[in-house]
């Protein structure tokens, strides 16, 4: 498992205390997960490789680290992003850009892009989402102003995800941008940094990075932005009622 993966599943960082005073808003979404029927995969004895569960009793073998066996297990990602879209564009009060512009936003280039979709809401107090969908198969989101989020972040045999605990995080983390619940700043002193944080109903996750791994010209046209918003990014704002 890799070191960024490790701190994602700790869900810890130097944001971790506001998360968890500021939670449920009581707002009530409409979104629903499409219906997926799960893909099956066997190992070379025949047997069902039940990822997510196989390594709860022992640690993993050495060899898993270096090999992922089944990425195409991740395709369903492609469905739920897609529906996340449709739910974005129809619920709030957003404007939808979809092809390679978007893609621009990521820190980083993705491999073998097939589709990138901005959702940028009318409200500049509001953090934008770009979904990238990859040809591994996968999803990176970027969120705000300054952070990429993989789903997967490994696909290794060793980490042992699946598509639905990487769908899972993909929702929660898109539903927090949308509602309110993600907040982004560039920490001062001597060795800076730049922090995010998400807020769950139950719980939360952040992170932070040096602003020199980030593309140079990020990091300062973000900073006035990110001052203003002392209270981190807004709810978005809900679309019109349709007559």
């Amino acid at each position: 498992m890799s070191a960024l993966a490790a701190g994602r599943e700790r869900g810890e960082g130097p944001l971790a205390p506001v998360l968890r005073r500021v939670l449920e808003d009581g707002e009530v979404n409409s979104y629903v997960r499409p219906a997926i029927d799960t893909p099956v995969f066997r190992d070379a004895d025949g047997r069902i490789i039940e990822y997510g569960k196989r390594w709860r009793e022992s640690p993993p073998p050495e060899v898993t680290y270096s090999v992922d066996s089944h990425p195409e297990r991740f395709a369903p990602l492609h469905a739920v992003a897609d529906a996340l879209i449709a739910y974005l564009r129809d619920a709030y009060d957003v404007e939808v850009v979809e092809g390679e512009a978007a893609a621009a936003d990521l820190l980083r280039p993705a491999p073998e892009t097939l589709r990138a979709v901005r959702i940028r809401p009318n409200d500049p107090a509001c953090a934008a989402v770009t979904i990238v969908f990859t040809a591994y198969p996968g999803i990176i989101m970027h969120a705000g102003l300054l952070q990429d989020f993989r789903y997967p972040v490994c696909g290794c045999d060793a980490c042992d995800s699946n598509w639905e605990m990487e769908a899972d995080e993909l929702e929660q983390q898109v539903l927090a941008v949308v509602t309110g619940h993600y907040r982004e700043r560039i920490e001062r002193g001597l060795r800076p940094r730049v922090e995010y944080a998400f807020t769950y109903p139950n719980g939360g996750a952040s992170g932070r990075s040096r602003p020199q791994d980030l593309p140079p010209e990020r990091v300062p046209a973000a900073k006035p932005i990110l001052r203003r918003l002392i209270k981190g990014w807004a709810a978005w704002p809900r679309a019109a009622p349709k007559p």
